[in-house]
């Protein structure tokens, strides 16, 4: 892995190796970023998404920012994610996601967006709704198939798991079998076919690229409420989540609950515990994987920065100098950056 970027507060930190060790800088940002994407196409390049200030892009690592250009119709900014494979201009294509719900594709760098407004056009858009501010709802999370870049998904928080076969032109609505609250998803780097879904409601998966579902929940009680999700590059039946017992369990660090489940084989899950913080007081984990790093995991939280390099079964927290302030923080927006990683 050359580098993890994660937010915090009114900062952004960057972990990278320094020969044996580990090393973390803290880089202050104009804005709490809810989410971070980088562009491994262009070393140093960062996007950042915020609440009410619209998305932000760094070229130097996140020394500094600029807003991105025009063509974001909200200032929400709840996702972003860089395409694995297109490059246009020079830059891999940008996605972002805002509330209220809407998808935009930048194809210059972040100068400019497109719109793609047949995602509303869903038939059940009438059902969408986001519980703590039910009169809207949100592009929760963006994943571009690494192995067809004319395939994207979205989970749309709360509304469930939208999939294009065009690049966003036409939309096909959520499938039986997948989750409706969806917090994040990825496709095993590997493994053409294979979706994941963390969400509220535990676990779904599909190994035909979207087609058909099934939510797989065996072991999860009662750490149901999934928040992140991470697949071993070696083996697409391995993978990792962080799990709370509820919302109200999950984010804030004062009243934290939360742990990392892990399944392979196609078995149950089951709780994961050594080298890792005690369950309360830790809020959930935001979770990576680096595509050429066979069996390795990264999981970051309030306490710290974990790796697993036997496909999540132990862990060892990083040797970095934690700042005592993060103890009380909600990490957000990791972006893993390595070789042959997506960002």
């Amino acid at each position: 892995m050359n580098a993890l970027y994660f937010s915090a507060g009114s900062a952004i930190y960057e972990v990278n190796a320094d020969g044996p060790n580990w090393m973390m800088e803290e880089k202050p940002s104009p804005h709490q970023f809810l989410c971070l994407a980088a562009d491994p196409a262009s070393p140093g390049r960062l996007y950042g998404g915020t609440f009410d200030n619209g998305l932000w892009i760094s070229d130097d690592s996140g020394e500094t920012w600029e807003r991105a250009g025009t063509g974001i119709t909200y200032n929400r900014v709840m996702s972003v994610a860089v395409s694995p494979t297109e490059v246009r201009n020079g830059y891999r294509v940008v996605w972002a996601g805002t509330e209220p719900s809407g998808l935009f594709r930048s194809e210059d760098g972040g100068r400019t967006w497109i719109d793609c407004p047949a995602l509303l056009d869903l038939p059940s858009k009438s059902t969408w709704s986001f519980p703590p501010r039910p009169h809207t709802h949100h592009v929760r999370w963006i994943e571009p198939d690494p192995h067809d870049e004319n395939r994207i998904f979205v989970g749309i928080e709360l509304g469930g798991v939208m999939k294009s076969e065009d690049k966003g032109r036409t939309w096909e609505d959520r499938k039986p079998g997948s989750q409706h609250d969806c917090h994040m998803l990825t496709i095993h780097p590997h493994v053409s076919g294979r979706v994941y879904e963390a969400a509220g409601g535990g676990y779904a998966e599909s190994a035909d690229a979207g087609a058909t579902w099934q939510t797989v929940n065996e072991g999860l009680e009662p750490y149901n409420y999934l928040v992140g999700i991470a697949v071993d590059p070696a083996d697409e039946n391995t993978m990792v989540a962080s799990a709370a017992q509820s919302p109200r369990t999950a984010y804030r660090p004062e009243g934290a609950n939360t742990i990392l489940v892990r399944r392979e084989k196609q078995g149950p899950w089951t709780p994961v515990h050594e080298g890792l913080p005690e369950a309360y007081g830790s809020t959930v984990f935001a979770l990576a994987t680096d595509p050429s790093a066979p069996g390795v995991f990264y999981a970051v939280n309030n306490q710290g920065v974990y790796l697993s390099d036997d496909g999540g079964k132990t862990w060892e927290q990083m040797s970095l100098k934690w700042p005592e302030h993060l103890t009380g923080k909600r990490i957000r927006g990791l972006a893993a950056v390595g070789t042959g990683s997506n960002g």
